[in-house]
């Protein structure tokens, strides 16, 4: 029976090299795999998943205009697809989050989504509520804070490096914006 996973994670632990290690073991099986990663995020690239470490590969978009479930059902009509895997799920709909689950109940395919579950004030997206809610399975991938604890949250910096305390829920960006902590550090960077 196939399940709907939701791999999360503060920023740096490495949810995307473990999205395409996923893929890369299906293929090495000679099995399918179907990847989508946000629209809104092209810092390497429209259409195309890429870890720091450097790994990538080619990838369908998701917007919120998009219905996934419709957008795999047209890739299952001329191919097989053993896994689907996301890639920013964050970035996920409430409504892309019950899509998927639909593929994963009805054409028993697994779904695979990668995300951070918090954004820079510790609120969750709203596609992280939704994984966190529907998914069948949680799994946390874990990176640390600078002073040597789990890292849970993620802090925005602006241009002087200074913590970030108001702002857009979504501000795409990298090491150069963002810093993963423990909720202690959190706390005193941000929370005042």
């Amino acid at each position: 029976m196939a399940k709907l996973y939701f791999y999360y994670s503060s920023m740096n632990a490495g949810k995307t090299t473990a999205l395409l290690q996923s893929s890369y073991n299906y293929h090495e099986r000679g099995m399918n795999t179907l990847l989508f990663t946000a629209a809104i995020d092209h810092r390497y690239g429209v259409g195309k998943i890429k870890s720091r470490i450097g790994l990538e590969e080619k990838a369908e978009l998701f917007s919120s205009e998009i219905n996934l479930q419709d957008a795999i059902e047209n890739h299952l009509k001329t191919e097989k697809i053993n896994c689907i895997l996301i890639d920013e799920a964050q970035f996920l709909t409430k409504d892309h989050v019950y899509q998927l689950s639909e593929i994963t109940d009805n054409r028993n395919i697994p779904v695979l989504a990668f995300g951070l579950r918090t954004d820079f004030l510790g609120n969750l997206f709203e596609g992280s509520q939704a994984l966190l809610a529907w998914a069948d399975e949680l799994k946390e991938l874990k990176t640390i804070c600078y002073c040597g604890k789990k890292a849970t949250m993620v802090v925005r910096l602006d241009e002087n490096n200074q913590p970030v305390r108001e702002g857009s829920q979504i501000q795409i960006g990298g090491n150069d914006k963002y810093v993963s902590m423990c909720r202690k550090h959190f706390k005193e960077n941000v929370i005042y």
